[in-house]
């Protein structure tokens, strides 16, 4: 049984039996066939729904905000957020996926090479691409797969932590809506064990993970034995530099939200900060403040900056890692036990945590603390914080605090992670590639080297005499301008109209404006689909 539970309440939403294997291996053949059709469709066809996508999470976004927040304690502020980044994603790619899939010429006149008459790369779609997604944010980290992964021409199998299953029927339904064909992408409620059955279906050519250390090491060694390509971005330790240039009116109060992004359950949020001893005491009472001020809540509130955790398992976890801190010399400043429920029926609130002192040798400082707690440590140079820095086994990203270049040109050079970020908060943006070294995981999403993950750059050469040239004409036929394959009908449907390539602002407005239908585009052969894609976004009345 697949359970849906309220962080906050403690209390059981929604129960899913699990797909049965006659159910699964459907949703494989779909998918299957799909993948053979679906890279036919033209670009501008794809664009089309990407962008009719952006527009119906944009339109749906107070209930999606309300579901996230049910199903995983985020604050409704921030799960209003998440929603928008993902509407973001898909006009991004929309927009620049031309560009990012364009054949890449190789000049013919290189010096001491093969004089070929034409040679260039090319990017085609592997086919089916399984994701194994997180639970910290249900859509965000789904989006940022599903809209370069379409767009490039592939098709998508998701199967979501078992904790949000709302949220990854939600997904599923709003791709229908948009007007994606049947299979070209499908949530498959499973088990985590039986995801090495799906990876290990012919059918399945790669597959992209973002999760735990423990989840990456299982799911890559598996597609390393079956010659799979995967991707894998995992947990993180990232470090939070604060040198003495630093302006500490900006780098406090961005620590704190550094740290306590999405409750503080987020790969990229700031771990250990890592503070010059010249402004050390100023740092230290500043942020202490500013974390024990923090209000912890029910994530439905306004007011709320902190929602519970997500599962109890994660509260218990967390807590366990508070008392090794402490047994490892660690000092308590602020917080770090849990907080009684302000909602009727419990929930896992906990109280962020701030503790310094900790033995740098100690197993804590090798961990990843997924929860609000925040280890502070002193250093007394540059060379002493880069060091401590890297001191991890984790490589995901950095944020530095300096106004000097030649710290900035040192912190950008020497820290061992995917990204570092001076001046600002680390966060993922749809035109910067993501992703982490060392234990971090492997492969990069978003941006242009994200999309083309999964894709076979091919090699093509033509040579032989060039084709004889045409005769030219002396009037140019005329040509009918169409609109892609079912344009017109979506329009109807959803009150739209075709977004171009470089859209100024006056036209997005307008987009927005404009509230898209409910109706299901007949093209989708609505009958043959699971009840999931069909009706409200959540597909769930």
């Amino acid at each position: 049984m697949i359970q849906s539970l309220n962080p906050a309440t403690g209390k059981v939403l929604r129960s899913f039996d699990p797909l049965s294997p006659e159910a699964l291996e459907a949703k494989l053949a779909v998918a299957s066939s799909a993948a053979k059709s679906y890279p036919l469709e033209s670009l501008d066809q794809r664009a089309f729904w990407m962008r009719r996508l952006a527009s119906l999470l944009e339109y749906d976004r107070e209930e999606l905000a309300a579901l996230i927040t049910a199903e995983m304690g985020k604050t409704l502020a921030a799960a209003r957020s998440e929603v928008s980044k993902c509407a973001d994603v898909c006009r991004y790619y929309a927009e620049n996926a031309a560009r990012m899939l364009a054949h890449e010429h190789i000049p013919a006149d290189v010096p001491d090479s093969h004089d070929h008459r034409k040679a260039f790369v090319r990017y085609d779609p592997l086919g089916v691409v399984l994701a194994v997604m997180p639970w910290n944010f249900p859509l965000w980290q789904v989006f940022r797969f599903a809209a370069p992964a379409l767009m490039a021409g592939n098709v998508g199998l998701l199967k979501h932590a078992s904790n949000v299953p709302q949220c990854a029927l939600a997904i599923e339904a709003l791709i229908r809506r948009a007007g994606f064909p049947r299979g070209t992408f499908q949530t498959l409620l499973i088990e985590a064990r039986r995801v090495e059955r799906v990876l290990n279906d012919e059918r399945v050519a790669a597959v992209t993970v973002t999760g735990s250390e423990a989840a990456g090491r299982a799911v890559a060694a598996q597609a390393g034995w079956l010659i799979k390509k995967s991707v894998l971005e995992l947990g993180g330790s990232d470090a939070f530099i604060v040198l003495p240039s630093a302006d500490l009116k900006l780098a406090i109060p961005n620590a704190v939200k550094a740290r306590c992004i999405n409750n503080g359950q987020s790969c990229i949020a700031a771990k250990r900060f890592i503070v010059h001893k010249d402004v050390y005491d100023e740092f230290e009472r500043g942020f202490t403040t500013r974390m024990a001020e923090l209000r912890v809540g029910d994530p439905m509130l306004e007011s709320t900056e902190i929602g519970p955790l997500a599962t109890t398992q994660i509260l218990d976890d967390l807590l366990a890692q508070v008392a090794r801190a402490k047994a490892a010399g660690g000092r308590v400043l602020t917080g770090g036990e849990r907080v009684p429920s302000t909602v009727s029926g419990g929930g896992n609130y906990f109280k962020p945590a701030v503790i310094a002192g900790v033995h740098r040798s100690s197993s804590i400082c090798q961990e990843e603390i997924f929860g609000p707690v925040a280890l502070l440590f002193k250093v007394n140079s540059l060379d002493e914080a880069i060091l401590l820095a890297n001191s991890t086994p984790f490589g995901l990203a950095a944020s530095a605090w300096t106004m000097e270049d030649a710290e900035q040109q040192r912190l950008s050079a020497e820290l061992q992670c995917g990204a570092v970020f001076i001046n600002a908060l680390v966060a993922s943006d749809p035109r910067l590639p993501f992703g982490g070294i060392k234990r971090s995981g492997y492969g990069r999403e978003l941006a242009a080297v994200g999309m083309r993950e999964f894709l076979n750059a091919k090699t093509v050469v033509i040579d032989g005499p060039a084709p004889a040239e045409q005769p030219i004409l002396l009037e140019a036929p005329k040509v009918q301008m169409e609109a892609p394959k079912h344009v017109e009908s979506l329009q109807s449907s959803a009150r739209l109209l075709p977004t171009p390539s470089v859209k100024s602002a006056d036209a997005k407005s307008e987009e927005l404006q404009q509230k898209p239908k409910r109706k299901q585009h007949k093209a989708n052969d609505e009958d043959n689909d699971p009840p999931a894609a069909r009706g409200s976004v959540l597909g769930l009345r």
